[in-house]
């Protein structure tokens, strides 16, 4: 795969207002082009690499901005290009103007993701770390953007390097018991290389923790569901910390799932404020109460809202038999009407007062709490894991079965090459497709 010698621009901030906005600029031209556009203040020569500058940025002799500049010499740049930076003042029409002065010269717009994917050609990223980057940028919480560095640190690379090199002295083994049948005992290679191909693959089977890397990913989905007009909306704004769903002491007054996510324990939490269970005729009241039971099915965690300041009912205990085995935190309202705690492992609250609610937030954080040392944490890298681990475990039985040598190192083979599609080592232009137009354009 070689990157064809074209020099490519785009805006690296996002589009719209803003006091900045930063134009990117990457390849054998970019230092050509910025001196056509960009003037330096002073007579003194400052086209030093990595040195910024003050001056102005014009068209033909016309200025049309002041702004600072940085040119970054290869290979000591992002993408090991001459890279070029304009830092102009932040409307989005003036940041268009520069842009197209700079196709105007000669410079092309830049695909998604195409300074990353320079960098990984390049070779100043592994594909496993260029993928980190974006997980940097989309980060919706402490702990996913601290999982996101790890990665970017090479995270992923030491694991599936590992991996691989003992991949590859496990075939140089193979290799040499065929080759040195005399000297060497096939049985005994068979026997240890089974061994060794089924410690890999329980290992690579322990590094694909799917929920901590759906939760860093996408969040934690909490329902909170309960019978109608027990707080469950009030619960849900005063979690969000705003006025998102509408309170009223009229039973029924939610009727469809209201969303809103809020970070808790450096988790996103996706919360779903849904309908009160109950039966009724009406057919909107039921299409509510459809979907509140969807929204159950569907969660990672239940809140289950029981009325503080009433005895106990037959419909709740029914709420709570229906809920049992499930995921749940058991909760109990208005605590500031002097309810006392009917269950000992529910948590008192008053969502008008406030009391309770950091028992309620910590309840969750807990049960949101997720690895943040998982070696695999985006859904590519864990579906080629678990492609490997199979190869593994097909070379194990090869090797128990006592089949030729040669068959059982084409499973070796095959886990080697699948590996090699995390960090990039085997890799093809659908792949790189595939992962970076994922980016946003200008990263």
């Amino acid at each position: 795969m070689e990157l064809n010698a074209t020099t490519i621009a785009a805006l690296a901030t996002p589009p719209g207002r803003g006091g900045i906005a930063i134009v990117r600029i990457s390849g054998p031209n970019a230092e050509s082009v910025l001196k056509e556009v960009f003037q330096p203040s002073g007579s003194k020569n400052l086209w030093e690499s990595h040195y910024m500058m003050y001056g102005k940025v014009h068209d033909r002799g016309v200025s049309i901005d002041e702004a600072m500049a940085v040119l970054m010499r290869a290979p000591r740049s992002y993408t090991r290009e001459d890279v070029a930076e304009l830092h102009v003042h932040g409307g989005e029409f003036l940041a268009q103007s520069v842009l197209k002065l700079l196709y105007s010269l000669g410079a092309i717009p830049a695909e998604p993701g195409e300074f990353t994917r320079r960098a990984f050609l390049n070779g100043r990223l592994d594909l496993s770390r260029a993928e980190a980057v974006m997980s940097i940028i989309s980060a919706q919480g402490e702990r996913a953007s601290r999982a996101a560095m790890r990665q970017l640190e090479g995270g992923a690379f030491s694991f599936v390097h590992g991996m691989q090199s003992t991949l590859l002295d496990m075939l140089s083994g193979v290799v040499a018991a065929l080759d040195y049948p005399e000297e060497i005992d096939e049985v005994a290679t068979a026997r240890q290389q089974a061994s060794n191909a089924r410690h890999l693959a329980s290992d690579l089977r322990a590094a694909c923790d799917e929920r901590s890397a759906r939760f860093l990913d996408e969040g934690m989905e909490v329902t909170i569901f309960g019978l109608p007009n027990v707080g469950k909306s009030s619960l849900f704004n005063a979690l969000l910390l705003e006025d998102r769903a509408i309170v009223t002491d009229i039973p029924g007054t939610t009727r469809d799932v209201v969303c809103g996510s809020v970070i808790m324990g450096g988790i996103r939490v996706n919360l779903s404020d849904t309908a009160g269970i109950h039966d009724n005729s009406e057919v909107i009241e039921q299409i509510g109460v459809q979907r509140a039971l969807g929204s159950m099915q569907q969660a990672d965690l239940l809140l289950i809202v029981l009325d503080g300041a009433n005895p106990l009912s037959r419909e709740a205990y029914a709420l709570l038999n229906q809920t049992e085995g499930r995921p749940r935190i058991i909760l109990q309202s208005k605590k500031d009407l002097n309810a006392e705690k009917y269950l000992d492992n529910a948590i008192l609250f008053s969502a008008h007062t406030g009391e309770g609610l950091d028992d309620v937030r910590g309840a969750i954080a807990k049960v949101a709490n997720v690895s943040e040392e998982s070696q695999l944490t985006l859904e590519r890298h864990m579906v080629l894991a678990r492609h490997a681990s199979q190869a593994l475990d097909d070379a194990a039985d090869a090797f128990e079965h006592n089949e030729p040598l040669d068959l059982c190192a084409v499973h070796l083979h095959e886990a080697l090459h699948v590996l090699g599609r995390i960090t990039g080592d085997r890799v093809d232009d659908d792949l790189l497709d595939s992962v970076f137009s994922n980016f946003c354009v200008g990263k």
